[in-house]
């Protein structure tokens, strides 16, 4: 589904104008410096033109699109300008953003029909906007003050770039950004940042090989890829270094591969490839000059056939390759923004997605608010937000993205600070219902910044989690979305109630007084000698006719449980009971029981099972740990 920004329909607009025989005029964002800057002029004198004004046959596209068609002007933006370098590269990507090109093509053989409209499209907050503007492009000296391409008759570039300005309140808007919300912008992606210093690459050379596969499958499957080099400085910013890099600079990914060696037949039976990457500067020049820049002797190493396969050109064009272990060495971060395929039609893997819209609300009532703040804030932590998601597998792999609406645009006083948000991940009880009023397991979560999103990468055991999708800071309002993507569709869903509701019957069966967690932990030796090898166990947990069943451990007969369950109880003195079975392809065989006292408070025993594990109806050797912590009366919650 795609929404109109602002309401304003590209189609009857343009057809308003051709019936009119008129030029379009954006009222919403008009040829002043309100479209430019947030309060004052820092440029100079601008005069908006028309491309028809700057050349005598202006074109969307000249030769096609290409990378190499973006040069960035007077906005510190090269984060936007990378991000369109890498998805000029993506035809699918760029038919999305600029959709319907070639009827948004200047027609030389029917000038009437051309109206100065065009319309891109940007994911935005979980859906595609659809941004209409005028072709009117601010101008300095004759030529575009921002962004422009090789080919003065060639504008797809300005036009993208202001409607990306209109979106996010005016151009100013875009001096200093993100990478990966642009790269966001473009996909309707997940974009993970890392950071290839901290996490030891230049050290590890296995990290290092692993990383380089990501890499490789991120853009063999059309996803974006951009890098940077980390100023620590002020005076950093944009410093040229040594080796031909900028600090402070992002560069695109354009590609990436394992470059064969070699010269003639013999090359095709090496084994030996050199892994390496492409990067564009969208300066459009200055370029690494270090060992496979373009016109180092190292080139002589690969055949000319290979060399024009993966488009080596001797120019300072601001593209060149280098290897993925000089890469590793001289930038500090990489932006992957991954393609969620979530079609079942794929030879790929599929994710399945759960998307969940929120807001960060205060009230009084403690009960009610959502504002608490991170974990930092123990009194009002757990007032956020909670989600409850499953794991289903032994163990799975989670991308989880939390964005928030972009501020930056918001202040017309001046530029808008996003919030800093983050989220934490809480393993819970398998039975989990209700929201949580006690703290768990905590097993992950996000650093907090106030950038528009935070994405983790998370492996997660089977279980039950809550996820807190929350502020730095406690009392601060705002939307949000969350992303998660699992193997296996994980059920995600908002923790409303505190506690179970009350109805007409509960006069009458009764209402829970009480809440029990039950922490089933270990167990040894669970067989006899007459009872066989265990190899599959599994126990449930049996509290006032609910239950809840641990997943089954494969090959042991000492089985780390780690399971919860939470039950509200209505008879506070009925004993809990724990069975042990021993799971088999046709029927599961029953190893015995242990049967728990009720007491409140918090203890921790060693039971011995009884039950027919053995021939002998007697105590099985084994023993079963369990903890069970009892908590205050559910009218104190």
């Amino acid at each position: 589904m795609v929404v109109p920004y602002e309401g304003q329909s590209f189609s009857a607009l343009r057809r308003q104008c051709q019936q009119k025989g008129v030029l379009f005029e954006d009222p919403l964002f008009p040829t002043n410096d309100q479209s430019l800057f947030y309060q004052s002029n820092r440029i100079g004198s601008v005069t908006w033109k028309r491309p028809k004004d700057l050349c005598s046959k202006p074109h969307l596209f000249v030769d096609g699109i290409s990378a190499h068609d973006l040069h960035q002007g007077q906005l510190g933006n090269c984060w936007f300008v990378a991000a369109c370098s890498s998805l000029a590269s993506r035809e699918t990507l760029w038919q999305k953003v600029i959709p319907d090109w070639k009827d948004q093509e200047w027609d030389e053989e029917k000038p009437e029909s051309y109206a100065g409209i065009f319309h891109f499209r940007f994911w935005r907050f979980g859906e595609w906007v659809d941004v209409v503007i005028d072709d009117q492009l601010p101008t300095a000296n004759g030529g575009l003050v921002y962004c422009h391409s090789n080919d003065s008759n060639e504008f797809w570039s300005a036009l993208v770039e202001k409607a990306y300005a209109k979106m996010c309140g005016c151009y100013e808007a875009l001096d200093g950004g993100n990478t990966a919300d642009a790269l966001v912008d473009f996909t309707g992606g997940v974009s993970e940042p890392m950071d290839l210093v901290a996490n030891g690459f230049k050290e590890d050379k296995e990290k290092r090989n692993e990383l380089f596969e990501r890499v490789l499958k991120v853009h063999n499957r059309g996803g974006l890829i951009s890098c940077s080099i980390r100023a620590t400085t002020a005076a950093d910013m944009e410093a040229k270094l040594d080796c031909g890099l900028v600090k402070g600079h992002a560069y695109a990914v354009t590609d990436v591969r394992r470059v064969r060696l070699g010269h003639g037949l013999l090359a095709y039976f090496r084994s030996d490839k050199l892994e390496m990457i492409r990067m564009r500067n969208p300066w459009g020049e200055r370029e690494w000059n270090g060992p496979w820049s373009d016109s180092s002797e190292e080139w002589k190493k690969v055949s000319k056939g290979e060399r024009e396969n993966i488009g080596v050109t001797v120019q300072d064009d601001g593209e060149f390759w280098m290897t993925f272990d000089d890469f590793i060495n001289n930038y500090t971060d990489l932006i992957l923004c991954r393609l969620i395929n979530t079609s079942y039609l794929s030879f790929h893997k599929t994710w399945e997605e759960a998307v969940m819209r929120g807001s960060w609300r205060l009230s009084n009532d403690p009960l009610l608010n959502r504002t608490g703040g991170c974990t930092n804030h123990k009194q009002t932590f757990l007032q956020n937000p909670q989600y409850v998601f499953d794991v289903k597998k032994p163990e799975d792999e989670l991308l989880i993205c939390l964005q928030q609406q972009d501020r930056r645009a918001s202040l017309r006083g001046g530029r808008g600070e996003n919030l800093a948000i983050g989220f934490d991940i809480h393993r819970v009880e398998l039975n989990r219902t209700y929201r949580m009023h006690a703290t768990q397991e905590k097993v992950g979560g996000s650093t907090y910044i106030n950038s528009r999103s935070v994405f983790v990468r998370i492996d997660l055991k089977e279980g039950r989690y809550v996820i807190l999708p929350t502020t730095f800071d406690p009392g601060l309002e705002g939307e949000y979305l969350l992303r998660i993507f699992s193997d296996v569709s994980s059920d995600c869903k908002e923790l409303i109630l505190d506690q179970p509701p009350k109805t007409c019957w509960t006069g009458m069966c009764g209402y829970p007084v009480l809440v029990t967690q039950v922490h089933l932990v270990q167990a040894n030796g669970l067989a006899g000698q007459d009872s066989g090898g265990v190899s599959d166990p599994y126990a449930i947990i049996y509290c006032e006719g609910q239950k809840v069943r641990s997943p089954v451990h494969k090959g042991t007969r000492s089985p780390d449980f780690d399971t919860k369950g939470l039950f509200y109880r209505k008879k506070a003195k009925q004993p809990i009971t724990i069975k042990i079975y021993n799971h088999n392809l046709l029927m599961d065989s029953f190893l015995g029981q242990v049967t728990m006292p009720a007491e409140q408070g918090s203890f921790q025993q060693m039971l011995h099972l009884k039950g027919k594990g053995n021939s002998r109806d007697s105590d099985l050797p084994g023993t079963l740990t369990v903890a069970i912590i009892t908590s205050t009366a559910l009218t104190n919650i």
